[in-house]
């Protein structure tokens, strides 16, 4: 005889009421937490390799050059000569002084200031060509200039 009887207790269903409120908050977290690419690459660009590297920390106020071949979608228009590439445009090396003044006159003051121009050259871009585009750099006033390269470990 016993004093206790045994229940069956059945295991209440999950709530899941809440569910779409939590899925949109995290599509809403990832949304404004992912950097999107502000530039449609047009060259094509093996990227060299050193061993003293740092990064960037300011990437809001970086201006990106491309220098090399064009991608396999331009080549029938442009043949295969190296070409640059500021953000999103196309330009030869004497548009580029041109073309980075345009893009700090939008900038405010403080941006100006801290604007680093990051040169992401293909390695077997020639030398001259990426003296030429530093002397248009200098005129243009952007005295910032920063090299992309990858870590000879990490590869």
């Amino acid at each position: 005889m016993s004093i206790f009887r045994r229940r069956e207790r059945e295991v209440p269903g999950l709530n899941t009421a809440s569910l779409p409120d939590l899925i949109f908050t995290v599509l809403f977290f990832f949304m404004i937490v992912t950097h999107m690419r502000q530039a449609d690459l047009k060259v094509q660009y093996l990227v060299p390799q050193g061993t003293e590297l740092n990064r960037l920390t300011n990437k809001s106020t970086a201006q990106y050059i491309y220098i090399g071949p064009p991608s396999k979608e331009l080549q029938s228009k442009l043949g295969t000569a190296t070409i640059i590439q500021l953000n999103d445009h196309i330009v030869t090396v004497d548009e580029l002084r041109d073309e980075l003044t345009k893009v700090r006159q939008m900038m405010s003051d403080e941006d100006c200031e801290r604007m680093v121009v990051s040169i992401r050259a293909d390695r077997k871009t020639e030398l001259g060509i990426i003296a030429d585009v530093k002397r248009a750099l200098r005129e243009a006033g952007a005295l910032r200039v920063n090299y992309s390269a990858i870590d000879t470990n990490e590869q």
